[in-house]
């Protein structure tokens, strides 16, 4: 059961940032981006997006850790998921959206 508990605190931990970051402030895709300022044209709609984006990421995280709770096998594949298939998606969300507000 221990290894259950420290699987759901270790997706806990990874989901926090993700849910500060997207409902306080929105960052972009790659932090180091100075050319974002001419690329977006409506920047709430942009912030709005990449919040919604953010919470998605983290939600992803946190039901990986309930999937450890209920089975440490099935949460183990569920994170490697997030880590791997949920990178690319949320990279190609984020370029959506770029690309409908510039």
């Amino acid at each position: 059961m221990a290894e259950k508990i420290v699987g759901l605190i270790s997706c806990l931990l990874c989901a926090v940032p993700f849910l500060i970051i997207g409902i306080f402030e929105p960052i972009t895709f790659w932090s180091g981006d100075k050319t974002l300022k001419s690329k977006v044209k409506d920047v709430t709609a942009y912030n709005l997006e990449m919040g919604m984006l953010y919470q998605k990421c983290a939600f992803a995280f946190m039901l990986s850790g309930i999937c450890c709770l209920i089975s440490l096998g099935f949460g183990i594949v569920m994170l490697v998921l997030d880590c791997t298939a949920g990178v690319y998606l949320m990279y190609r969300s984020y370029k959506r959206i770029l690309e409908r507000n510039s």
